[in-house]
């Protein structure tokens, strides 16, 4: 079905004709779907249409003509005061000048595949993360640097003193279990990068600190963000509720009836 509703259907629509190189039927243009011929129709390389979604890869529609709608599209939204007409015009902008891609992946056996895919996947969220709202330093420095600010406790005192020294604290560990792993002394290196300037940190795949975007050691800050959102959202409900649900421990087999010794069957 045609995507949107009212006058924001018109509009993809006639997006979509543009991209193509087609023509909207409508009675707005004077064309009801019984005078239509052959010349109205568009082209592209490939459609993949789902019960959800319809894809279209390459469309034949004039360069010329998609920079120009592009152009009017870009021209609304600077126009409009309104954040909801700037957010649907902004992913119509997306959808008509962003571009698609298939990227194929081959293995040597399914397993490999499988794994291949899920890096794949991986990467491409983090790409449209940061794309979303762009980068910091990668290696959990970012936040390192980040709560710098809270030196001093931010002026507080008592229980709230010591809630801003438990995230202080607490923001250094992504950091110390990324050293930790590489078989280093954890706090050693956070204290090392709390030092250094911001974007700098430590790169524990050659084992230097440095600057990390330049090395290609980057995070998405939707990423960075939501961690720290999420993280205070969990601290928040365990404070209040003062109640953490874990799984049970699995207790180990008793070796009762062989004289104290244990066998593995």
């Amino acid at each position: 079905k045609a995507p949107g509703f009212g006058d924001r259907r018109k509009a993809m629509l006639g997006d979509i004709a543009t991209l193509t190189g087609a023509t909207v039927i409508a009675e707005e243009v004077g064309l009801k779907l019984d005078q239509a011929g052959l010349d109205v129709l568009g082209t592209a390389r490939r459609v993949t249409v789902s019960k959800d979604d319809t894809t279209i890869v390459d469309g034949g529609g004039n360069t010329e003509d998609v920079k120009g709608r592009v152009n009017q599209i870009k021209a609304e939204i600077e126009s409009t005061d309104s954040d909801w007409d700037r957010e649907k015009l902004q992913e119509r902008l997306a959808k008509l000048a962003g571009g698609v891609c298939v990227i194929r992946v081959g293995a040597a056996t399914e397993v490999e595949l499988k794994e291949k895919k899920h890096r794949l996947e991986d990467a491409i969220s983090a790409t449209r993360a940061a794309v979303e709202e762009g980068i910091v330093s990668g290696g959990g420095s970012a936040i390192v640097h980040a709560v710098k600010v809270l030196e001093g406790n931010l002026g507080k005192t008592g229980d709230e003193a010591t809630g801003v020294a438990v995230v202080r604290r607490a923001a250094v560990e992504p950091l110390r279990w990324i050293a930790e792993n590489a078989g280093l002394e954890g706090y050693v290196i956070t204290s090392k990068v709390a030092d250094l300037d911001k974007g700098q940190g430590f790169n524990a795949a050659t084992g230097e600190y440095g600057d990390l975007v330049k090395a290609g050691v980057i995070d998405p800050v939707k990423v960075t963000r939501s961690a720290l959102e999420n993280a205070a959202s969990i601290a928040s409900l365990l404070l209040t509720t003062e109640t953490l649900v874990v799984e049970k421990p699995a207790e180990e087999e008793a070796d009762a009836g062989h004289g104290g010794h244990g066998h593995s069957h």
